[in-house]
């Protein structure tokens, strides 16, 4: 299993960051991403904090994981602004809180997301238009197909548009307490779920996690 959405004590989880990082490499993960809500406040703060984890993770367990951030309820204009000062503060990737129909998410954040290049991941975009997913498409950015209750009320409008447009899927747990983990059965499920084929479903689990292991891996050595 590769899992770029979790949560931390940094933000709403319950764990620390090596917690999380030591409780998904028990249960089989392949690689973590960690990625703590944040607006402008504390935004280098947090990248910092789980960083240091992540790489005493990688350096004494051999273990990939990766700090990332999920900018969450920022004004959508501020986005781009925001993508580009969390990569200079080092975030391995971004992602963010797209327009969930369980949460008052602004509305044009979707849209803001997906025009910014600087973004790796639109978590939950609920009822996604194909303009959206299209510019998605176009600019690298994932669409997430979420295992989060509430949240994946939108899942099967997330495949369909994507499906359309040629926007790139991935999977999330939106992990906010460790037995929220993902587990290969629970995966296939959700996946299955969102009207995805097992064609589609064995791309996302393979091709998407890989991309986004490189796209990491290249800003490492740039």
């Amino acid at each position: 299993m590769h899992d770029f959405h979790t949560h931390t004590l940094l933000s709403d989880g319950v764990l620390t960051p090596i917690e999380l990082i030591r409780r998904a490499a028990v249960v089989g993960y392949a690689a973590l991403g960690i990625s703590d809500h944040s607006g402008a406040g504390g935004l280098e703060r947090r990248i910092e904090e789980a960083a240091e984890d992540c790489r005493l993770a990688r350096e004494r367990w051999h273990f990939p994981a990766y700090a990332g951030v999920e900018l969450t309820h920022v004004p959508a204009s501020a986005i781009a602004e925001l993508a580009v000062r969390a990569r200079r503060a080092g975030a391995a990737y971004v992602i963010v809180h797209g327009e969930t129909p369980v949460e008052p998410t602004e509305a044009g954040t979707n849209l803001a997301a997906a025009s910014c290049p600087q973004v790796d991941i639109l978590a939950h975009p609920g009822a996604i238009t194909l303009a959206e997913a299209a510019l998605a498409a176009e600019n690298g950015v994932f669409l997430e197909i979420t295992a989060k209750s509430g949240h994946c009320l939108g899942n099967g409008a997330v495949a369909a548009a994507a499906r359309e447009t040629g926007a790139r899927l991935l999977l999330g747990s939106d992990t906010h307490l460790p037995e929220q983990l993902l587990t290969p059965g629970f995966a296939e499920k959700v996946l299955l779920g969102a009207g995805l084929s097992r064609e589609e479903l064995e791309s996302i689990m393979r091709d998407g996690p890989a991309e986004m292991l490189e796209r990491i891996r290249h800003r490492e050595e740039s």
